[in-house]
């Protein structure tokens, strides 16, 4: 089988790295990262359009798509001290929301299954079903966290007939017996859903949600510190998972359904750092990215940084393993 590449639009690498090929695990070999995207928007109950994200967020950058990017504060370049590749899409047609999800779960499970940390490039946020499931799949049942940044809890029931959907992939993942209610850790919640039902139903699992007049009360930082404290009891590593709805709409506003009074960029950047170089990171999704409602590419960049966040944390854990934080709060021309 061939690269399959992009559905839509040119068939670009994420800001230039090589190529590879799902179904040829030849082709990744002894690679630390594959990333790809998951185009599908068959999920959102209202503004569609996040199945343009991954396009979106591979290129969104005003430096040359050379495959490097040294981190200023970590000292360490996540596109060339590891071995990071772009698969190109998965198929996914949002006429079709069964098998879309299950060629991505096989997508993801494969590529985890050859030592690879998948990366996926969202999509709604229904993509996050597969994904975690997908790991799950590999490291254990019950074995993986999901840290979750996100506006919505997104545990809901069935809506317009169906349990797929964007509303709904914590619920899935939670009732399948992927993840445990109580390893399932979510930043950022606000607005005016989810409804009593609901959130019984998230309290009967032992789930633990921060919304954001928590965050405001006890402070960013402390919230951030506690979940990395307790997040890994009985699991092997954690799923991280950001909506960009998380962030507040004057900084993310190309995104299906935004909410106003998120976290702030700088405040998801610091976090993505943190709790990957603390943590084991078994995999990651960005979803929620809608080209079409945002203005001057703002939210594409930002979640294109969230994934540059994460690799420079894992190129600084492989480069400087006894403190990949060490550069972090230094001044910039200390140790040079």
């Amino acid at each position: 089988m061939t690269r399959y590449g992009a559905m839509y639009g040119p068939d670009v690498t994420f800001l230039g790295i090589d190529p590879c090929t799902i179904d040829e695990p030849a082709t990744y070999q002894n690679a630390d990262v594959v990333i790809m995207g998951a185009p599908f928007d068959g999920g959102a109950s209202y503004r569609s359009g996040a199945r343009l994200g991954p396009g979106a967020i591979r290129t969104a950058d005003y430096l040359p798509q050379d495959a490097t990017r040294p981190h200023l504060a970590l000292r360490a370049d996540g596109l060339k001290d590891l071995k990071v590749l772009d698969a190109g899409d998965v198929e996914m047609f949002s006429g079709d929301a069964e098998t879309s999800c299950r060629n991505l779960e096989a997508a993801v499970t494969q590529v985890a299954k050859n030592g690879a940390i998948p990366i996926i490039l969202g999509g709604d946020h229904t993509v996050t079903w597969p994904d975690v499931t997908g790991i799950a799949n590999v490291h254990g049942f019950g074995k993986v966290a999901v840290i979750h940044f996100d506006a919505h809890a997104d545990t809901g029931d069935i809506t317009f007939g169906s349990l797929i959907g964007h509303g709904h992939p914590m619920r899935q993942l939670i009732q399948s017996g992927a993840v445990k209610g109580n390893r399932f850790w979510q930043i950022g919640l606000r607005g005016y859903w989810p409804d009593e039902d609901v959130l019984k139903w998230m309290s009967e699992q032992e789930m633990r949600s921060y919304e954001m007049s928590e965050i405001e009360a006890r402070g960013f930082n402390t919230v951030i510190d506690e979940v990395i404290a307790e997040s890994l009891k009985d699991c092997v590593g954690f799923f991280l998972s950001v909506d960009i709805d998380v962030v507040d709409p004057s900084s993310a506003p190309g995104t299906g359904t935004p909410e106003p009074g998120g976290i702030t960029s700088r405040q998801l950047l610091d976090a993505v750092r943190k709790l990957v170089a603390k943590l084991p990171l078994l995999g990651m999704d960005v979803v929620e990215v809608a080209p079409a409602y945002d203005h001057s590419d703002i939210t594409a960049v930002l979640a294109n940084r969230v994934v540059l966040e994460a690799l420079s944390s894992l190129a600084a854990k492989k480069k400087y393993p006894e403190d990949p934080m060490k550069f972090n709060s230094r001044p910039l021309l200390e140790g040079r």
